[in-house]
């Protein structure tokens, strides 16, 4: 869908790198720039297949990769080449960073006034925290999530999946890319994207942040419907193992009461004391059978009541099997390796994988001689540092 879109790719780690992929596997032709002697990390996480790790060759699937120094004037002029032919540019660096490398959305708008230039950063291009370094704990810390993600009297949880970079980072990055897409379609002209992931944490409080502002009522820990205030929860069940409750609708309520043969609880209400002991009769309950038992019951209802699945059992379910979300990846090692697929599905697009991300600068001398490099050329670069293949 964007495969006539030219994506240079500078960022590193998770944000940037998701946001990317999600853009190749909507068919966008997307160059990963890599600096020679500084890895990204994501390469060194376990387990790892090959040179690299799962998660690298996961995150920059479909995607090709150079290697530039860019310290060096000579991979700069290289950049400024590639800018030049180029949609979209997408960098994590903090502010100031690209300026001061020549690479700064003034700088390449001079070269390409059609560009759009996408920056995502922790905390904005502005504001006092600008030069602040964080990760997604502190994201989600600042934004008041942490706040009342937590049980009562217990700290705040570090989630399993990083909220902040990628449903703040990544995701809105490529609504932001898609937006100025259009707008450049209209208009012609490109333009400058940033995105804090900060903000964007700070804007995932949907529902008790316009609670807050709007009527003052600040979000606490098991205080509202769907964050343990409620019998909205998870249970244990007898072998330690959990279910996921969520049956707050009258009709799925009466069902899951009249499963468990308790019709005494649809007589109690909303408030505080009513919802304690409702959840205090469904801990009995669920801890009297085994997580099985309670899957077989529950499979054939439609009551919202769902077990809680390790990943690898997630990754075998056949609702996500029957929507192609683990799909086989050409690898250049393996044959083919499993990865999650795209979750967007499309009635006249079909989502194709071209192969797992792979070595750094593995493309790199087709780029150069794509641009009209020749081999002495090339053989300047690479004695100088200033590319690596």
């Amino acid at each position: 869908m964007l495969s006539d879109i030219k994506v240079l790719d500078l960022s590193t780690l998770l944000p940037g790198p998701y946001a990317s992929m999600m853009l190749a596997d909507l068919g966008a032709q997307v160059l990963r720039v890599e600096s020679p002697d500084r890895v990204d990390l994501v390469r060194e996480l376990a387990p790892k297949i090959g040179s690299s790790s799962a998660a690298h060759q996961y995150l920059n699937r479909s995607k090709r990769s150079i290697a530039l120094d860019l310290k060096q004037p000579e991979a700069i002029d290289i950049l400024h080449l590639l800018v030049a032919e180029h949609d979209i540019v997408l960098e994590q660096f903090r502010p100031g960073v690209m300026e001061r490398l020549g690479l700064g959305y003034q700088a390449l708008k001079a070269i390409n006034p059609k560009l759009i230039y996408c920056s995502i950063t922790g905390y904005g291009q502005t504001g006092p925290y600008r030069d602040r370094a964080g990760h997604d704990l502190n994201y989600l810390a600042l934004s008041g999530v942490s706040s009342y993600s937590h049980r009562q009297g217990q700290a705040p949880l570090p989630l399993g999946i990083q909220v902040a970079d990628i449903a703040g980072g990544s995701l809105h990055s490529v609504i932001g890319i898609l937006a100025a897409l259009h707008h450049r379609q209209k208009t012609g002209a490109g333009q400058h994207i940033d995105i804090s992931m900060t903000d964007a944490a700070f804007a995932l409080n949907g529902m008790s942040g316009a609670g807050y502002l709007g009527g003052q009522v600040e979000p606490q820990a098991e205080a509202d419907l769907l964050n343990g205030g409620s019998f909205y929860d998870y249970y244990a069940t007898q072998d330690g193992r959990y279910l996921s409750v969520a049956s707050l609708e009258p009709k799925f309520f009466s069902g899951l009461c009249d499963l468990l043969n308790q019709p005494q609880l649809k007589t109690l209400g909303a408030g505080p004391e009513d919802q304690a002991q409702i959840k205090a009769t469904l801990s009995d309950i669920f801890q009297q059978h085994s997580f099985a038992h309670w899957q077989q019951l529950f499979a054939p209802v439609d009551i919202c009541v769902e077990p809680v699945l390790s990943f690898a059992e997630a990754s075998q379910h056949p609702q996500l099997a029957a929507r192609q979300m683990v799909v086989d990846v050409p690898h250049p090692e393996l044959g083919t390796q499993q990865q999650i697929g795209s979750p967007i599905k499309f009635s006249a697009y079909q989502t194709t994988y071209s192969k797992a991300g792979g070595p750094i600068g593995s493309e790199g001398q087709q780029v150069l001689q794509a641009l009209g490099l020749d081999n002495q050329q090339i053989d300047h670069l690479l004695a100088k540092g200033a590319v690596k293949f």
